[in-house]
């Protein structure tokens, strides 16, 4: 046989080390006609069809024992659509489209979209995509990897051998595709880079839709298109929102150990059991939103879905992306929102993740000192990088997109935002200008921020940040970083730490319970009751509470109180509404069977009436981030542990006053100043019967007095609760003023 192809080109080609493919295998012109090449190992034959002609057949040579076929079609001027006919060492036979007879499928626009870091969509252009090229349809494979050697994409579908399907470099841009024909939806797959070095690497898709269970790390084949959405209208009306002046109660959930089906490693509920389950409870409940920890694929367990591998890719230990989509649809045709636990900050070590992608830094910093932290043994995005930008602000869009999330809690926001965090001195390094700011990450946050507000309007944003970095939840134009939200850590910390103490203490700490008022309203809060105060030796919310029995159900139901009462949206993680007495454990199902004990049942059932009351009275949440919608009638009652104060809305009628007992003490007659002459019916009382505690209470409400109290000039005499909280609401008579109001101002 005459050789048509150098001897040195065979031979990378065999090796997979040949640095254009394309030039080599498909169709190409000659002079004396067309050559078809092809290189498939484990084969015995191959033939070329003529597509439009099938009676038109060529065999062709095998040039190389380990699978080079090549052939001259001499009667063949121009280039024609062709077909392989293949014979495999099993006698198999196939007739397919050469992955290698078609040009490439990105376009120049948007190689320059990523390339500059600004293709929103990119997530449609890079990953595995089913697609028609020329009327053919098959599986498009595109992948980031500019410092590699080769790019192969392996699988099922080609015996992971990486010789067989090597990919194109598109320039410089970094980015290798190829368009697979006889490739199926399901079908596994992973990406083999061989490095600079030589070196070969086997890694998952970072833009995979779907990934095998683990332990195994393969990426799947997922169509997203098709699911039937018929949350339409909770959509237009979610645009018209403004979360700033409605009641946000978040139950906060970890999907592997909410109620698990069995005590088996994988006996998780399915998303489509909790579409069932889980949202009839929660409506139940009336909270209003789920937030879900972290769901996008992760390797280990333990991480409660925080060390990422598979950004893109919902976990497959509760089901398909699409049964996802079902449970956020069923979630939305039920009145509740999703959030979503997100994580830019860092990302895990494992050797077929992100980590030295292509043998180089690649999504990380070259420099330990920048692309580790030591504290969590992770790596650190480069948020100088456009391209790791687009890949992260594309994976936020991609979630309200796809999935139709109403909102992200960005994990770790403070690690971003500081250069020395989590580590010593020597271990890290300063900005342009010697600070600690890291101002490629706040750059990166702006960024992210613009463009998930200006693409989804109506969702939320929320920052999990622990610091006093300024102006967290303010616009970008204003100098912010453009979150909607913040959790606030210091009330948390602070608030837990006084409720933990016992209450013979609590007077000599009275700060705690009042100085989150000094700066409630510098930032739109979230206040978080999360998964991270119940792990790790910190008890669960009920064991926090000092005293016997009874009294840490009292401690917790005044806790509770104070939160919905306090300025700020309200998130609790689950168990805590039924106060379960050990640690959160994300091996385990909740303690669902303390249910059977009365006392866990009136917990419960005083958390719902708390969302029921938060929901229906404007006062409670229309005025969050503003000083007009709180005020004080006595915060310096340390000696008896007992603060007071009012919440407001907008109307001067949508008025509530909250009283606070945090001592097992009981008083029989303590004043209040409160603003009108009018009676105030008590709407709740957490010390009531039907919640637990001992029935103490005011008659169902008091009318106010004319004694001047607390620099006002009625009050009224309460029988506080020991342990307790009270709301009263004063009671306006329709087309009357308002004694000590102005004139103007009228009662419903």
């Amino acid at each position: 046989m005459q050789r048509i192809t150098n001897v040195d080109e065979v031979e990378k080609m065999i090796k997979g080390d040949h640095h254009d493919v394309f030039s080599v295998l498909g169709m190409h012109k000659r002079e004396e006609g067309m050559v078809v090449r092809a290189f498939l190992p484990y084969t015995k034959a191959v033939s070329v069809i003529d597509f439009h002609h099938r009676h038109k057949t060529y065999a062709m040579a095998k040039g190389h024992p380990d699978g080079f076929y090549e052939i001259l079609l001499r009667d063949r001027e121009d280039f024609f659509e062709y077909q392989l006919d293949i014979t495999d060492d099993s006698n198999n036979r196939w007739v397919g489209h050469d992955p290698y007879s078609f040009l490439p499928v990105l376009s120049h626009y948007d190689l320059y979209l990523f390339n500059r870091g600004d293709h929103r969509r990119i997530y449609e252009k890079l990953g595995a995509h089913r697609t028609t090229v020329n009327g053919v349809t098959g599986i498009y494979f595109a992948v980031w990897a500019p410092c590699a050697r080769n790019v192969s994409v392996i699988g099922d579908f080609n015996r992971w051998d990486g010789r067989i399907n090597p990919m194109r470099k598109l320039g410089a841009s970094g980015v290798w595709e190829i368009f697979m024909p006889r490739t199926n939806e399901g079908a596994l797959y992973k990406f083999e880079i061989k490095t600079q070095s030589g070196e070969i690497l086997r890694k998952t898709d970072p833009y995979g839709f779907y990934a095998e269970l683990r332990p195994d790390t393969a990426s799947i084949v997922y169509n997203l298109e098709g699911y039937r959405w018929q949350d339409q209208e909770w959509l237009e009306e979610r645009k018209r929102g403004n979360y700033l002046e409605r009641p946000v109660a978040i139950y906060e959930v970890h999907m592997g150990s909410w109620m698990r089906v069995s005590r088996d490693e994988n006996g998780f509920i399915s998303y489509r059991d909790a579409a069932d389950k889980l949202v009839t409870y929660v409506k139940e409940m009336g909270y209003t939103h789920i937030e879900f920890l972290a769901l996008a694929e992760h390797p280990f367990d333990g991480s409660w879905g925080y060390q990422v591998t598979g950004y893109y890719a919902a976990t497959s230990r509760y089901g398909e992306p699409k049964d996802l989509m079902y449970l956020i649809d069923v979630c939305h045709q039920n009145g509740i929102g999703v959030l979503l636990d997100w994580v830019p900050g860092h990302f895990p070590r494992d050797a077929h993740g992100l980590r030295l992608f292509d043998g180089s830094a690649l999504y990380e910093h070259s420099d330990p000192k920048q692309g580790e932290q030591p504290e969590w043994g992770t790596m650190v995005f480069n948020y100088g990088r456009d391209e790791v930008k687009n890949f992260l602000v594309g994976n936020a869009l991609f979630w309200f997109d796809k999935y139709h999330m109403d909102g992200l809690r960005v994990d770790a926001v403070a690690s971003m935002l500081y250069l020395d965090y989590g580590k010593e001195e020597g271990e890290w390094v300063p900005n342009q200008y010697g600070g600690r700011e890291n101002i490629e990450a706040v750059a990166f946050l702006r960024q992210l921020n613009h463009a998930v507000h200006t693409d989804y309007p109506g969702i939320m944003m929320i920052a999990e940040e622990s610091t006093a970095w300024a102006m967290v939840s303010k616009p970008a134009y204003v100098g912010g970083l453009g979150f909607g939200f913040k959790w606030n850590m210091g009330w948390m910390n602070d608030f837990l730490r006084y409720m933990s103490m016992d209450s013979v203490y609590r007077k000599y700490h009275h700060h705690l319970i009042t100085f989150s008022m000094m700066y409630a309203f510098s930032e739109n809060f979230v206040l978080p009751l999360s998964h991270d105060e119940v792990v790790h030796g910190k008890c669960s919310m009920l064991s926090k509470m000092p005293g016997d029995y009874r009294q840490k159900f009292a401690g917790l139901r005044a806790a509770y109180g104070y939160q919905y009462g306090h300025p700020g949206k309200k998130l609790l993680f689950m168990g805590g509404e039924f106060g379960q007495f050990i640690e959160w454990k994300y091996d385990d199902s909740l303690d669902w069977h303390l249910l059977e004990y009365e006392m866990h049942q009136k917990m419960q059932y005083y958390v719902k009436d708390l969302n029921r009351l938060y929901q229906s009275e404007k006062a409670m949440y229309e005025v969050d981030s503003s000083f007009e919608g709180f005020e004080w009638i006595n915060c310096d009652d340390a000696g008896h542990s007992i603060v007071s104060f009012l919440r407001k809305g907008k109307e001067r009628h949508d008025m509530l006053v909250f009283v606070y007992n945090f001592t097992p003490v009981a008083h029989g007659h303590y004043r209040i100043g409160v603003p009108f002459h009018l009676p105030y019916k008590e709407i709740l009382n957490s010390d009531s019967e039907i919640y637990g505690g001992s029935n103490a209470g005011n008659c169902g409400g008091l009318h106010a007095e004319d004694i001047p109290c607390n620099g006002r000039a009625y009050s009224m005499a309460l029988r506080v609760p020991p342990l307790a909280m009270l709301v009263f609401k004063p009671m306006f008579q329709k087309g009357k003023d308002i004694e000590g109001d102005s004139a103007e101002t009228r009662v419903l």
